[in-house]
């Protein structure tokens, strides 16, 4: 079953600060740790299940981090949550189920149905859409910061 978990939100937040503080190179998780206020031990985590998903490319050396796998327009907040509640649901999700005549019936198929449409609804947001709502709302970025220009 489909639950909002605070490893998602975190999942969430770190993603989408990567999206919008990444222009200029990758970046780092303690960055994301002291800007979002995400356990590292959560973080990291969940950041190697999206290296492995696709939707991040990890950086190794020095100047190492983070990076989108692909453009922020094509990752979707629904590609995140499937990843975090994979992570943490495979065996909770049988569990969850009813097993009487009526659950597997009535009820089973009710909440499989509730969960797809949130899983479509999710599917329809972008990283692109959050980046630009984050910029509208005045969040600040590092990104700007980074930027050197020599002449």
């Amino acid at each position: 079953m489909f639950r909002l978990t605070k490893k998602m939100i975190y999942a969430l937040e770190a993603v989408v600060d990567v999206a919008y503080n990444g222009r200029t190179g990758p970046v780092q998780s303690r960055d994301i740790t002291h800007r979002q206020g995400i356990p590292q031990r959560y973080l990291e985590q969940v950041m190697q299940q999206l290296v492995r998903a696709g939707i991040l490319k990890g950086v190794r050396g020095p100047k190492g981090g983070y990076n989108l796998a692909r453009e922020r327009r094509r990752v979707s907040v629904g590609e995140i949550v499937q990843v975090v509640n994979n992570m943490d649901n495979k065996k909770d999700q049988k569990d969850a189920l009813s097993q009487s005549p009526l659950g597997i019936k009535v009820i089973n198929p009710l909440i499989e149905n509730l969960n797809a449409s949130i899983v479509e609804q999710l599917n329809t947001i972008t990283l692109q859409d959050l980046c630009q709502q984050a910029m509208s709302e005045g969040v600040e970025t590092n990104s700007a910061k980074d930027f050197t220009f020599t002449i």
